[in-house]
């Protein structure tokens, strides 16, 4: 049982979620696809034990997308609908995020935020999240560079207004698109990656921007992919066929230069007698009084373990300790593929 809860921003005010969220992304999407798929029943026991850690009257905040599997299909929805056909008592004691509003498949995919083409998105994921569910927040996968956030929050609060969806989410928006988006319409939250080896310019002025505004900001990928559990200490432990071994920081040249990251909190995190990926949840949660971290699991155990990070505290001199290693380490590499990939990131 975990005790430790916080409220959403903006028209979800109202609303207590637990203080770590839940992605779902690797339930569907597989970094090594020959590793096959998730089970139906590992899959649902890894959301079941999340909600039924919480206390009464606080939701898991579950985080998807209408395009979470390796052929950019809706198979994550899907799986979805399969759960809360089953279990449909948990519904309500869910708050679902989804993404969409994205055209195409990679390589060449497109955020489109018109809207003939957000209705069209979010009418699919109403149909492939099922009867038993409704989406609590939908968010526009990326800015749309070519319509001014102004037209994109009208359209979003048009869809809203028709009942698709009960709250407005952006992701991967930068502050100023944050705060002109804001303006419009309460955005309940912004989603974008917070980690100890993603934490910029960028990050700090959108979590800012939060506090101010109280508006919700979901850290997703807050271990690094993986990496800042010390699972990766060179290129030879990325398993053969996995997607993680064409990122530039999992180059054996920048892995080993970022190794020294994962040393460093790995330490701090054996004194404070919690596992590494704890204090690193941990860590985000105290970047801002609205972060919350958005991990991804899709087994039971590490459901429980990653909410066990909101309920881990910092002291002044911890957090001091994390933030000299951070800026003894700086981060070697880029985030994905390199600055010649756009992937339309701080829109």
């Amino acid at each position: 049982m975990v005790s430790q809860s916080i409220k959403l921003g903006g028209t979800a005010a109202g609303i207590s979620v637990g203080r770590v969220a839940h992605g779902l992304m690797m339930m569907t999407w597989r970094p090594n696809p020959a590793s096959g798929p998730v089970s139906d029943e590992q899959a649902f026991e890894a959301i079941k034990a999340g909600v039924d850690a919480l206390p009464a009257g606080t939701k898991m905040f579950l985080n998807s997308a209408e395009f979470y599997d390796n052929n950019w299909g809706p198979t994550n929805l899907q799986l979805l609908n399969r759960f809360f056909t089953k279990y449909p008592k948990y519904a309500d004691r869910t708050f679902l995020s989804v993404k969409g509003g994205m055209r195409g498949k990679p390589p060449h995919i497109t955020p489109d935020a018109s809207l003939d083409y957000l209705r069209s998105s979010i009418d699919n994921i109403l149909k492939e999240l099922g009867p038993n569910k409704k989406v609590d927040l939908f968010e526009p996968a990326r800015i749309d560079r070519n319509l001014p956030i102004e037209t994109i929050m009208n359209n979003l609060v048009t869809l809203l207004e028709e009942g698709k969806f009960s709250h407005i989410g952006l992701s991967e928006c930068n502050a100023t698109t944050l705060r002109k988006a804001h303006a419009v319409y309460p955005v309940t939250a912004a989603e974008i990656e917070v980690s100890a080896w993603e934490y910029g310019e960028n990050q700090k002025a959108v979590i800012a921007a939060g506090t101010e505004l109280n508006i919700s900001v979901l850290a997703y990928s807050p271990l690094g992919q993986g990496f800042l559990t010390g699972q990766f200490k060179s290129a030879a432990d990325i398993p053969q066929g996995d997607a993680r071994a064409g990122l530039d920081r999992f180059q054996e040249q920048n892995l080993r230069a970022n190794v020294g990251i994962v040393e460093g909190l790995t330490s701090i995190a054996d004194k404070k007698g919690v596992p590494a990926s704890q204090l690193c949840i941990a860590w985000v949660a105290s970047l801002g009084p609205t972060v919350i971290p958005l991990p991804g699991s899709s087994k039971a155990s590490r459901t429980l373990e990653n909410l066990q990070g909101g309920e881990v505290k910092l002291t002044e001199e911890e957090l001091n300790a994390i933030g000299s290693v951070l800026a003894a380490n700086p981060v070697a590499g880029d985030r994905y593929w390199g600055k010649h990939v756009d992937l339309h990131l701080w829109g």
